[in-house]
């Protein structure tokens, strides 16, 4: 399919392009080298150039940018609900909060309620404020929306974002209005406020989420069979900022973080590209095509957020920090630019629910700050749990994308399919003309290569990113091979 894209007929934008077809006289950033300078995140690259435009043109708030156009800035797409959702607890308050948590009725958090705690504090949701409560429950999972109270207009909510308690933890709670949230480490992490309790009714959230209730869907497994039958909604306080002292923080820039980052590049288009896989050359055409036909509609600054989703992920994927390592070489063997590109982490908890989930990520990436996102084939997809088949249409992510309420200030870009082109030795975009001289390689059988120690075709990866994926499954092997008993001699 050749990539389309629905372009917002703002004044502003109208503006910019036309200043730029009447006089045509600025360089684009996109062919001037300079001299990279590292960030204290080493996927996040400025330059001496981009560093002096922000010198003379003072606050990203400036009203003109380098080109003398009016300065479109990226964050020109609002949030949902018209203002970042910002729930951290100002540091002033913070002795006195934790000390007011301390003393009331406690819920143990799981691992995964923390992902969601993070994703609710920094924004990922906004509008929403805390965990669901059951009207908000109701509208999201029957409605993938929620209507706002404000001016009843309608933002994209397709996932239940809930915290579920056990019969235990509801008596405990009595007649409180507000309960301290514990992580499993034991410290408390969080307020919620203006409790509900309502009832969890798992096979209808799992059958209207999903679309099945067949054993085996990872997060069903991991979060909702093993959970509580009742959930409790209300307002989050969150006493200090989610950190998971895993060495990759300094890459979970929150929504305000990337907005401040897109603006300080003076960004004029932001396109997103979520994935839980290590980046193959496939990915990257699919990547550097969409900034190219971006440049050809007249944009002069697109910036990449490539965004690996770096919450809980089923037991066979490629583990955050490992992918994290693959994506940095791809950036240091120059298959991708990193002076157009940032990486971050999104610290959303993986569903795969296919066409449901997609519309999460991508209104995730809205209050971001993206105004472009691309999607491709079964996104957010996974093989049939008991089936030989894919659980979902692998047409139906973009589709629905294409058509669902809230989305609509999103521009949506599917891509075109890639493949390794066995004429050429390198990956390119699929013909139909010629389909006998394309090799198509799975996420599956990229795994088989690598655990086998097999290189896979030359040009399908670079080879300091499939490096990583190897070490990293030999690593496995070491682990999962049989001690051998010593042998005593006498």
């Amino acid at each position: 399919m050749s990539l389309s894209i629905k372009l917002p007929a703002t004044t502003s934008h109208l503006n910019y392009l036309n200043h730029h077809a009447k006089t045509n006289t600025s360089t684009s950033t996109s062919n001037i080298r300079t001299k990279p300078i590292y960030t204290s995140n080493p996927l996040i690259i400025t330059t001496s150039r981009s560093r002096k435009m922000s010198l003379e043109h003072g606050s990203t708030s400036s009203s003109s940018n380098s080109y003398g156009a009016p300065f479109i800035k990226s964050s020109l797409i609002e949030p949902d609900g018209g203002a970042l959702v910002d729930l951290v607890v100002p540091e002033s308050q913070r002795a006195s909060k934790i000390l007011e948590a301390e003393a009331l009725p406690k819920v143990k958090l799981t691992k995964i309620d923390v992902e969601w705690v993070h994703v609710i504090s920094e924004g990922w949701a906004s509008p929403l404020r805390g965990f669901m409560r059951e009207d908000e429950y109701l509208q999201s999972l029957h409605f993938n929306a929620l209507r706002l109270k404000e001016n009843g207009s309608l933002v994209n909510m397709s996932l239940p974002i809930v915290l579920a308690i056990d019969d235990e933890t509801k008596e405990g709670i009595g007649n409180s209005s507000n309960v301290g949230l514990v992580a499993p480490n034991g410290d408390c992490i969080a307020i919620l406020r203006s409790i509900e309790i309502y009832k969890h009714n798992k096979e209808e959230r799992i059958a209207r989420t999903w679309g099945t209730t067949a054993a085996g869907l990872p997060y069903v497994e991991e979060s909702i069979t093993p959970a509580g039958n009742w959930l409790i909604g209300g307002d989050l306080e969150v006493l200090k900022p989610i950190k998971y002292n895993d060495g990759l923080d300094n890459y979970r820039l929150s929504p305000k973080q990337l907005r401040e980052e897109f603006d300080r590049r003076e960004a004029d288009a932001v396109f997103a590209f979520q994935l839980r896989n290590p980046v193959h050359n496939g990915h990257a055409l699919l990547m550097n095509d969409t900034r190219k036909r971006l440049l050809e509609m007249g944009y002069k600054n697109p910036i990449l957020l490539l965004h690996p989703l770096g919450g809980f992920t089923k037991a066979d994927d490629v583990p955050l920090n490992v992918r994290m390592e693959q994506h940095s070489k791809v950036l240091e063997d120059g298959v991708l630019d990193p002076e157009t590109t940032i990486v971050a982490i999104f610290p959303s908890p993986m569903h795969y629910a296919g066409p449901t989930e997609v519309q999460w990520h991508a209104k995730a990436r809205i209050n971001a700050g993206a105004n472009f996102y691309i999607v491709g084939r079964d996104p957010a997809g996974m093989g049939h749990p008991t089936e030989k088949r894919d659980l979902y249409d692998p047409d139906h992510g973009k589709k629905v994308l294409s058509m669902a309420p809230g989305l609509e200030k999103l521009n949506i870009l599917p891509f075109r399919v890639a493949a390794y082109d066995t004429s050429e030795n390198k990956m390119a975009f699929f013909d139909p003309s010629r389909a006998k001289d394309f090799l198509f390689i799975s996420g599956t059988k990229m795994r088989a290569y690598a655990k086998s120690g097999e290189n896979p075709p030359d040009g399908f990866m670079c080879p300091n990113g499939w490096k990583v994926l190897v070490k990293y499954y030999e690593s496995l092997q070491a682990e999962e091979s049989p001690q051998q008993p010593a042998v005593l001699s006498a």
